[in-house]
């Protein structure tokens, strides 16, 4: 893996990521580790693995600890973050990246519930920790940032929708962050190669990523991904706290 961040550059900082036992979160939390931050995994339901990643990164000489929470349920955030301040007493990067609403089996409104409502409650229940300086980071992609004027995959429409909301429900929090002396940044990418969500889209739609790899001529990575995400935990913060990663031109704006 490459260095996104410059080692050492975010030493004595803490940093959690929720959806962080694998993929795009699990790679994000290795580069801030990699930069001397102390982190916070946050899992769901896969303790083994979490504790796997726990055990790498601490061979980088941070702190780390694993935090079991489902984001959908105030309770357990509550207790997460209050593990977080025993063991930490601040947080200075919050990555919201765990998001969902393709698994099967779910309620009809578990899309909303995972990527508007858990989204804000999760910040309001950081925000205590945060001190000024702090930064959060709403992880989405183009299909949803830009729902609103770009169509996208009839298979993958209520999740688009619903994580805009929770980047609409999220921004309009910016005034009162500012006014706390906390950042925000949006980052967007185009779907990501080895992906949960692009696996599931394929089994939905057969050629679906091929299609979009094609008119895109590139699709990152996982790990790619993950490491634009890490710098926008630390880099100056665009104009109108939006990153977009990956090509946007066949999305309207």
């Amino acid at each position: 893996m490459s260095q996104p961040v410059p080692a050492a550059s975010l030493t004595g900082k803490t940093a959690l990521v929720t959806g962080s036992s694998r993929g795009i979160g699990a790679d994000t939390a290795r580069y801030l580790a990699q930069a001397g931050a102390n982190v916070v995994i946050n899992f769901r339901n896969k303790a083994p693995r979490a504790e796997k990643l726990a055990t790498e990164l601490r061979e980088l000489g941070v702190e780390v600890l694993t935090v079991g929470a489902d984001l959908t349920d105030p309770a357990s955030v509550a207790e997460m973050f209050a593990a977080v301040k025993e063991r930490f007493g601040s947080l200075d990067i919050l990555v919201l990246n765990a998001s969902g609403g393709m698994e099967g089996g779910m309620a009809e409104d578990y899309a909303l519930t995972l990527n508007r409502d858990a989204q804000v409650s999760a910040l309001d229940a950081a925000l205590p920790l945060i001190p000024a300086g702090g930064r959060v980071v709403f992880v989405t992609s183009h299909q949803a940032h830009f729902i609103h004027t770009t169509p996208t995959m009839p298979e993958y429409e209520p999740v688009a929708r619903s994580k805009r909301a929770g980047e609409d429900a999220l921004r309009e929090r910016i005034p009162s962050l500012t006014e706390k002396g906390v950042e925000f940044v949006v980052v967007s990418g185009d779907m990501i190669e080895g992906t949960i969500t692009a696996t599931l889209l394929e089994r939905a739609n057969p050629g679906a990523i091929a299609e979009r790899r094609e008119s895109a001529g590139k699709l990152y990575n996982v790990s790619e991904f993950a490491a634009e995400v890490a710098r926008a935990a630390v880099e100056p913060i665009p104009a109108d706290n939006t990153r977009l990663i990956g090509d946007t031109s066949s999305f309207g704006v």
